[in-house]
């Protein structure tokens, strides 16, 4: 053993103030009680009252091991390292004149003077450039998480309106589909013979005819518009381009003609200007005419919803008509008679009619005859099927943007602000050489062969860091990827994904630290939260 050991172990009370070792939070304990000419201390938990030369000593008196804060004495007892230059450490006691100069204790504390040089102030100045450069980052890193979760809350925003939108849409799409309903099952109830002589009605025909004439003008507006064009090309052309020195009336006639119609300056007054043309889509006083023509369709609601108005299902149209002004008053007197019968006699003539028309029905007679494969029910039948297949599509999106919503702020899934969601989908990869690894957040990882050839699953996203709670920091520190493609002899691929705070959302390094079974590390600014004083800010 050194002979200092020996000279320490044998003065300990000389050497050690009465403090050593002890945490700033106690220090203010540590002062003795004066009895007379005597000084006495009491045990931290009240067990024992010793004379306060006995404090630090190397001899463990209190039952707590509080008596001796500086000493390796009391078994599982700590030891404060002030560290001044630095920050404080503690450390176990029997690491306590154990010969070694624990780098916790930068200013050597832990051992008798002089053994163990101070280098507090180096490591004070390495650490707190350290610390300021990880602040740096932080706080760079933060902002940017920060524009996360504004996305988060646009996000939100932008999902709470498609989904009151497509309620809007659902009960519009379910009226659709309860008219179509209506109309395929009065078409499937008619019989061909009686849907023919509907069609033979004044009002069926009267349709017809008109959609032939809309269909006609339709043409011929597009020839007069056509027409219209290559002659206003021709004007323009012209307008442009004539010399106005050569004095030719009918040129001149001409070009103010058109300059007039189309609401354009005289082309001289363009030219000695530097305003250009005119604007001429300012709004025009109506003249008389345009008042009386209030309510007729113009050019543009022509060129939008004509097409539109010739699609129209005039059979459908029809069927509605029907419904609308309900079945005809006159019935046969075979269905009527049941009004003038007496109550005693109703029964026996209900078996009696119900048997007539069951059999009437036989031969195609009465209304049993009916004709559901006409082409007017099947077209009946598939605008219905298609209404409803609209409505489930947009049930089944509004599902989805309710389902979105709640995923948005939820601490298992994008965090409890969102700040996950902008990564969503987002892909990241590290060529390795060999391979390039390449992670979509939230979805898949793979392996792809930098020399060519298919690549394999390592897995699909199935869960954050299982050994730490929703909302906790370490949680979104890990990402889980399982159940990838299977190893020969092995087991199925895996990933675990370990991120730290950085302003960038990229991949660092790949191991594969069992057979099929990699880590890969990377940063991101999600997971860069605000600085504690930030917020202190925040809340004055």
């Amino acid at each position: 053993m050194h002979p200092w050991l020996l000279l320490a172990l044998a003065l300990p009370s000389l050497a050690l103030d009465k403090t050593h070792g002890v945490p700033p939070s106690l220090v203010s304990k540590y002062v003795p009680s004066t009895r007379g000419s005597h000084q006495t201390w009491t045990c931290l938990d009240g067990s024992k009252e010793i004379t306060w030369s006995a404090v630090n000593d190397d001899y463990c008196d209190c039952r707590d091991g509080s008596d001796e804060p500086g000493t390796s004495a009391c078994p599982n007892n700590k030891f404060y390292c002030r560290n001044e230059g630095h920050i404080g450490a503690i450390i176990q006691s029997s690491r306590v004149n154990d010969g070694l100069c624990e780098q916790e204790c930068c200013d050597g504390s832990d051992e008798p003077s002089g053994v163990c040089p101070n280098t507090c102030q180096e490591v004070g100045v390495e650490y707190r450039k350290k610390t300021e450069a990880e602040r740096k980052l932080r706080k760079t890193g933060s902002k940017i998480r920060s524009s996360y979760i504004a996305y988060a809350h646009k996000e939100q925003k932008r999902l709470e309106a498609l989904v009151a939108d497509l309620a809007k849409e659902i009960e519009t799409r379910e009226k659709e589909v309860e008219r179509l309903r209506d109309i395929a099952e009065r078409a499937e109830s008619l019989s061909a013979a009686e849907l023919e002589r509907k069609k033979q009605s004044p009002l069926y025909q009267s349709l017809l005819v008109h959609h032939t004439a809309l269909k006609s003008l339709q043409k011929e507006h597009k020839k007069h518009l056509e027409r219209e064009k290559a002659l206003g090309d021709i004007l323009t052309s012209l307008r442009a381009d004539y010399n106005p020195n050569y004095q030719d009336m009918a040129v001149l006639e001409a070009v103010r003609g058109w300059e007039a119609l189309a609401g354009l300056p005289h082309i001289n007054d363009v030219r000695k200007g530097d305003d250009g043309e005119a604007d001429t889509t300012a709004d025009k006083p109506k003249t008389e005419d345009d008042v009386e023509d209030e309510g007729l369709w113009n050019a543009a609601k022509i060129e939008k919803e004509l097409d539109q108005l010739l699609k129209t299902d005039h059979v459908t149209l029809l069927l509605e008509y029907d419904q609308l002004v309900g079945p005809a008053s006159a019935q046969s007197l075979l269905l009527d008679i049941s009004a003038y019968l007496p109550d005693a006699l109703l029964p026996s003539y209900h078996s009696f009619r119900d048997s007539l028309l069951s059999a009437l029905s036989v031969f195609g007679i009465g209304r049993g005859g009916t004709f559901d494969s006409s082409a007017e029910s099947n077209r009946a039948r598939v605008a219905l099927s298609d209404a409803e297949h609209s409505l489930k599509l947009t049930q089944d999106e509004q599902r989805t943007a309710n389902e979105d919503l709640l995923d948005l702020f939820d601490p298992e899934g994008f965090g409890p602000e969102g700040e996950w969601k902008k990564l969503d989908g987002m892909c990241l990869s590290k060529d390795t050489g060999e391979y390039t690894y390449e992670v979509c957040l939230f979805d898949e990882a793979k392996q792809i062969p930098n020399s060519g050839g298919s690549g394999f699953s390592l897995g699909k996203f199935s869960s954050w860091n299982k050994a730490a709670g929703p909302g906790e920091l370490e949680y979104y520190t890990r990402q889980h990827y399982t159940q990838g493609a299977k190893c020969w002899n092995g087991p199925h691929r895996s990933v675990e994904l370990v991120f730290t705070c950085g302003t960038e959302n990229t991949l660092l390094t790949v191991v594969e630290l069992e057979k099929c079974e990699y880590q890969i590390t990377g940063t991101t600014p999600a997971l860069c939260r605000p600085l504690e004083d930030e917020h202190t800010k925040d809340e004055l």
